[in-house]
């Protein structure tokens, strides 16, 4: 599947592609593009649109993205997905950086990689361990009970 967004992404398009590389499809190819040309490239290409205006998937509600894949490709089964989901959504939604502990740091994350990469793919290859640490933290949070604030 190809997969057409924003350039710059911060934080849901970070963990977006990371979440449809992971769980929907690995060959997923992401093309980050001005906001005025995702619709077009879209219609143009077949490909999914993601977290802009008027794309397929993007905000719906009270919920980021993330948290719409995670919904509409049936993947709330896994508890450490809806765990992740809830910090996502903590760090990208506006007033929600109080909803999860774990908001804050991964928002600071997502505002530290554009300052030291200019290169969208490349931002996206060095986040994904990122995000590859932080739903291994979620499934042992939720495998063993723990909460955000338990000891290493």
């Amino acid at each position: 599947m190809d997969w057409v967004t924003r350039a710059r992404p911060k934080t849901d398009r970070i963990a977006c592609p990371w979440l449809i590389r992971r769980f929907i499809d690995a060959d997923a190819v992401f093309r980050f593009v001005e906001p005025s040309a995702v619709l077009e490239l879209a219609g143009s290409t077949s490909a999914n649109s993601f977290d802009a205006p008027g794309a397929t998937y993007t905000h719906r509600g009270d919920q980021c993205t993330f948290e719409v894949l995670v919904e509409d490709f049936g993947l709330t089964d896994n508890a450490a997905l809806v765990r992740l989901a809830r910090i996502v959504h903590a760090a990208d939604v506006a007033g929600q950086l109080d909803t999860d502990p774990a908001g804050a740091g991964l928002l600071a994350i997502g505002i530290g990689g554009l300052e030291v990469e200019a290169d969208d793919q490349v931002l996206l290859a060095r986040a994904s361990f990122v995000y590859d640490a932080l739903y291994a933290w979620c499934q042992r949070e939720v495998s063993h009970g723990e909460t955000s604030r338990s000891p290493g």
